[in-house]
C-alpha cells in the first residue's frame, strides 16, 4: 500500500510504473504503428525477447489499461493485442521521450592523458 501512496505523490513515478520495463516501450510503438499483432509477430519483430518476458510484459501492460488482448475462438485461436484509448494517450509522451533520446544520446569515451597513462604503468 506505501508504493501505491508514493506513486500518487509522484506524477512521474505514476507514468514510470506503467511503462517501465525493458520491452515496453518497444511493445506500445510497434502496436501504435502496426495495429493490432498477434504474440508471434511481436515476439519476431522485437527479436530479442523471451516469451516469457513477452507474456509478462503483455500481461502488465494489459493490466494497466494499455492495451487489449483479443481472443477469437471461431476456428483456429487467434489472439492479437491492440493499443486502448489509454495505450494511445501515451504515445505523445513516448514520442518526447523518443526525442529527447536522440537529442542526447552519445558515446562518451575517456581517454587518459598520456602523462596519466605514464604515472599508471
Amino acid at each position: 500500500m506505501k508504493e501505491i501512496e508514493h506513486r500518487v505523490n509522484c506524477a512521474i513515478d505514476a507514468t514510470m510504473s506503467v511503462i517501465e520495463g525493458r520491452w515496453k516501450g518497444t511493445i506500445l510503438c510497434m502496436l501504435f504503428k502496426n495495429g493490432k499483432m498477434r504474440f508471434s509477430e511481436l515476439q519476431k519483430d522485437i527479436g530479442e525477447i523471451t516469451s516469457r518476458i513477452l507474456t509478462k510484459q503483455l500481461k502488465e501492460l494489459e493490466e494497466d489499461g494499455m492495451l487489449r488482448r483479443d481472443v477469437d475462438t471461431r476456428g483456429k485461436i487467434k489472439v492479437e493485442y491492440s493499443l486502448t484509448e489509454r495505450g494511445m494517450s501515451i504515445m505523445p509522451v513516448l514520442y518526447s521521450m523518443a526525442e529527447w533520446g536522440a537529442r542526447n544520446q552519445f558515446v562518451q569515451v575517456i581517454v587518459p592523458k598520456s602523462e596519466e597513462a605514464e604515472s599508471s604503468a
